[in-house]
C-alpha cells in the first residue's frame, strides 16, 4: 500500500474520531445525556423522612443512552395475585417477577409470553392479560396457571395500529371498557390518523373503536382515580422551544375532549412556532381546548403515574398523585429522573425520590410507579434495568 493511501487512511481515521468526540460532547452537554454509573441503583436517593428505598429486581436489560428507540429495560407494570407483571418492549416479551419467599426481592425473571412486537401496556381483566404492542393490541389467557400465556388464546383485538414515530403503547381496563393511548408520529404536526395522538375507547373485544380524547401528543401513563373513576393522563410536550417550554402536563381526560395538540399546550397557550396564522379571537380558549390540569416543568417527561391508594405511607400522601419523571434530552441542563408527588387538593407538585441525576452521571429513568399489594411503591427503571421498592419505615 502507498504512503499516500495510508496517509489517507490515518487522516479518515482521524475524521471519524473527532466526529465521535464531537457527538459525544454535543450530547453531554446540550442534549442532556450522562453516562450511567455503577451501582446498585438507589444510592443517594433522596426520600421524605421515613421513607427507604431497595432493589426488587435486577440484571433487566439496560444501556448507556435510552431515547430514540426502544427502551431497553423494564417499563409498564401490574400485580395480579400477588405476582408483579413487567413489560419489556426491546426484548419482545411480558416477565413475571415473583417473590414466593416474601424477602421483597424477586427470585427470578419468568416470561410469560415473548415474540411480541414491542410489548408496553399490560393490564388484566375477568382472565384476560391485555397487551399493548406498538402495532395491535393482544389478549391472552393462563387458564392452566402455569405462569405461562396460553398459545391458543391469544386473540389480536385491535390490529393495524399506525407505526413509527413515538411507538409506546398503553393500554387499560376499567368499568368493562378497553382505553389505548397512541402517541404522535412527530414532534409536532397535524396528524392525518385520527388514533395519533389520542386516547381512544374500545368494547373488550377491540369493537367499537372510537377516539375518546384527542390532542395529546404521548400520553404514555394512564391512570384511573380509586374513588372517582376519573381518567388522568401524562403528556409529554413537543421539543424545540427552549429550555422551559412547553410545560408538560397530568391531564384530566373527559370524553370527546380536545387538549390542544398541536396548535395549543399548557393553560391553553398559543404555539405560534408551529402555527404563526392571524386570528381574530383566541384559537386556543374560543375553539373549547382543554387546559392542562397541572403544567410540569419542561422536558421532564412524565411517564407513568399512580394515585396512592395503600395503607403504610402517611396521612400526606393519601390519595396523592406519583408520577415518573423519565429525563430529559432537548435541554441544555437536565431535568427529571425522578418519581413527584401532587396533591389532588391544591395541585402542588413535590419531589418524592430524587438522586438519580447527579452533577456529572445519570443513574437512572424512571417508568412507572404501582402500589404494590403491601402499600409500597415499585418503580421500574428501564435505564438501570431494575424495579425498585419504596416503603414507609418511620
Amino acid at each position: 500500500m502507498s504512503r499516500l493511501l495510508i496517509g489517507l487512511r490515518i487522516w479518515w481515521i482521524f475524521v471519524v474520531f473527532i466526529v465521535i468526540v464531537l457527538l459525544v460532547l454535543f450530547s453531554a452537554n446540550y442534549l442532556g445525556v450522562r453516562p450511567t454509573v455503577a451501582g446498585s441503583g438507589v444510592e443517594g436517593i433522596d426520600l421524605p423522612s421515613g421513607f427507604v428505598i431497595d432493589v426488587y429486581a435486577d440484571d433487566l436489560g439496560s444501556t448507556l443512552l435510552s431515547f430514540g428507540g426502544p427502551s431497553p429495560g423494564p417499563r409498564m407494570m401490574m400485580i395480579k395475585d400477588g405476582l408483579l407483571f413487567v413489560s419489556i418492549p426491546n426484548k419482545g416479551l411480558v416477565a413475571i417477577l415473583p417473590d414466593r419467599d416474601g424477602d421483597n426481592v424477586a427470585d427470578e425473571v419468568q416470561v410469560f409470553i415473548s415474540d411480541l412486537d414491542y410489548p408496553h401496556g399490560i393490564d388484566y381483566y375477568d382472565g384476560w392479560f391485555y397487551i399493548a404492542e406498538e402495532s395491535r393490541v393482544i389478549r391472552v389467557r393462563d387458564d392452566d396457571g402455569d405462569l405461562v400465556a396460553d398459545d391458543e388464546s391469544l386473540e389480536v383485538i385491535i390490529d393495524k395500529l399506525p407505526t413509527g414515530g413515538h411507538y409506546t403503547r398503553t393500554v387499560k381496563i376499567h368499568d368493562g371498557e378497553l382505553y389505548l393511548s397512541v402517541g404522535s408520529s412527530c414532534n409536532v404536526c397535524y396528524e392525518s390518523n385520527e388514533m395519533r395522538a389520542a386516547i381512544s375507547k374500545s368494547d373488550l373485544d377491540g369493537s367499537n373503536l372510537t377516539v375518546f380524547a384527542k390532542g395529546l401528543r404521548n400520553s404514555v401513563g394512564l391512570a384511573f382515580h380509586p374513588v372517582t373513576g376519573e381518567l388522568y393522563a401524562t403528556e409529554n410536550g413537543r421539543d424545540w422551544l427552549g429550555d422551559d417550554l412547553p410545560p408538560d402536563e397530568v391531564n384530566l381526560i373527559t370524553e370527546g375532549g380536545d387538549y390542544g395538540w398541536p396548535t395549543c399546550y399548557g393553560q391553553n397557550i398559543y404555539d405560534t412556532d408551529f402555527n404563526n396564522s392571524e386570528y381574530t379571537g383566541d384559537p386556543c380558549n374560543d375553539t373549547g381546548k382543554i387546559p392542562s390540569f397541572v403544567d410540569l416543568q419542561a422536558h421532564s417527561a412524565p411517564l407513568g403515574l399512580t394515585f396512592y391508594d395503600g395503607e403504610t405511607f402517611p396521612q400526606e400522601y393519601q390519595d396523592d398523585l406519583f408520577v415518573c419523571f423519565h429525563g430529559s434530552w432537548n435541554r441544555q441542563d437536565p431535568t427529571g429522573y425522578k418519581v413527584v408527588s401532587i396533591d389532588m387538593d391544591t395541585r402542588e407538585v413535590s419531589d418524592f425520590a430524587t438522586g438519580w441525576l447527579g452533577a456529572a452521571t445519570i443513574s437512572g429513568r424512571p417508568v412507572d410507579v404501582i402500589v404494590a399489594d403491601d402499600g409500597s411503591l415499585l418503580v421500574s427503571d428501564d435505564n438501570a434495568g431494575k424495579i425498585y421498592r419504596i416503603y414507609y419505615a418511620g
